[in-house]
């Protein structure tokens, strides 16, 4: 039984910083690919970051250079820093995954695991 659970969020003013955490079990990490997602009460979920296959990170364009995903496959554990906060960072974020390789896909319905998300809000 795969399970994600997230922490990590929290309130912070804007250019402040987080570090969210992704604790997975119930697989092994390295034979599944791992994203964070966020969503707001107004918008669609939206993939933020992952991999692609030859190891390169992929970001969404609203955060590239500010935040950075990474991963320790020996304690299953899915991070994401946030640098630079803004407003418009405010969200609940998730963390995903699914079988095999990443391929770069932040598209929401490649993930098949989720897990309950933790809030970000970021005020001025």
């Amino acid at each position: 039984q795969v399970q994600l659970v997230e922490s990590g969020g929290g309130s912070v003013q804007s250019g402040g910083s987080l570090r969210l955490f992704c604790a997975a079990s119930g697989y092994t990490s390295s034979k599944y690919c791992m994203a964070w997602f966020r969503q707001t009460p107004e918008k669609e979920r939206e993939g933020v970051a992952t991999w692609y296959s030859n190891g390169w990170r992929k970001y969404a364009d609203s955060v590239r250079g500010r935040f950075t995903i990474s991963q320790e496959y020996a304690n299953n554990t899915l991070y994401l820093q946030m640098n630079a906060l803004k407003t418009e960072d405010t969200a609940m974020y998730y963390c995903a995954a699914r079988q095999g390789y990443c391929t770069g896909s932040l598209y929401r319905g490649d993930f098949g695991y989720w897990g309950q998300g933790t809030q970000v809000t970021v005020s001025s």
